[in-house]
């Protein structure tokens, strides 16, 4: 008996070792190669992988299977050979934890029952992958509003360079050069690719809008498109799209707002009936 829950602490260690050993590598940056990132700017959109996806190649079954959020994974800036070892590395510490549990509860004396680490083990990493998707869903909620506004910071700066008698695709790279921010780096890579494959930089980032499912980046490059083929002066549609635009995000704003206030009504209900409670127990305490 001894012998058996000794190998099976050994095996949990191990299992949480190696957990933490590809944890640890993920989390390490690496050098990139520069043959490889030459090779990426003549590819076209979405078709480059990094050197990271391409150590992760043999999770490409499981990628598949389990059918990771793409629109999501982009805004992040993750692929989904990265997403889905995230899920079997929280499901697999979620399996272990019991494990460990019981066997530290073994050496201490406290007798418990195998059924309990195993289906424990099953819910936990269950638990953990569902809190790892969350978790990556919620990122990508929180990259998409910041890409939202920042695109009616763009609106505004290309109407003005149109304005200053720019030309559209002119006018599309300055703004992209005037800020700063992971947003403004997608967009001057978008340009920086479509001028160096000879396309239109509207219909990039008409792709790019595509890829991250962001429509606001679309109508850029929809307005952009009238300005390049008909010659048509649209900083004013720019301005007024970049307005429009802003209270639409107002208006989500107070709409989440108005959603975590009503949640907030709920404790606060709670809280008057532990009032009520304290002050009725006296009298309850004398019948």
């Amino acid at each position: 008996m001894l012998s058996w829950q000794l190998t099976l602490a050994v095996v949990g260690g191990g299992v949480v070792g190696l957990g933490l050993f590809l944890l640890v590598q993920e989390a390490l940056p690496a050098t990139p190669a520069l043959g490889p990132a030459l090779r990426r700017l003549h590819q076209p959109p979405g078709t480059g992988r990094s050197t990271g996806s391409r150590r992760l190649d043999w999770l490409g079954g499981a990628t598949r299977w389990i059918r990771p959020p793409h629109r999501e994974l982009a805004l992040i800036d993750r692929t989904p050979e990265q997403y889905t070892l995230s899920l079997l590395l929280s499901a697999l510490i979620g399996l272990a934890a019991p494990t460990l549990l019981g066997t530290v509860a073994f050496l201490a004396g406290i007798g418990m029952p195998l059924a309990l680490p195993v289906f424990g083990g099953i819910g936990a990493a269950a638990l953990c992958a569902l809190v790892a998707h969350r978790d990556v869903l919620n990122r990508a909620d929180r990259a998409r509003a910041e890409f939202r506004q920042a695109v009616c910071a763009y609106l505004d700066l290309v109407a003005l360079q149109l304005s200053a008698a720019h030309g559209p695709v002119q006018s599309l790279e300055r703004a992209a050069m005037v800020c700063d921010g992971w947003v403004f780096d997608r967009l001057r890579e978008s340009l920086r690719i479509a001028q160096m494959q000879m396309h239109s930089p509207w219909d990039e980032l008409r792709d790019l809008a595509d890829k991250l499912g962001i429509p606001e980046l679309g109508d850029v490059g929809a307005i952009m498109r009238a300005s390049g083929s008909e010659g048509a002066q649209v900083h004013e549609t720019l301005r007024a799209r970049a307005d429009s635009l802003r209270d639409q995000i107002r208006t989500d704003n107070l709409a989440r707002a108005e959603g975590i206030t009503s949640r907030l009504d709920i404790p606060g209900a709670l809280l008057v009936f532990v009032l009520l409670g304290f002050v009725a127990y006296p009298f309850v305490a004398r019948l």
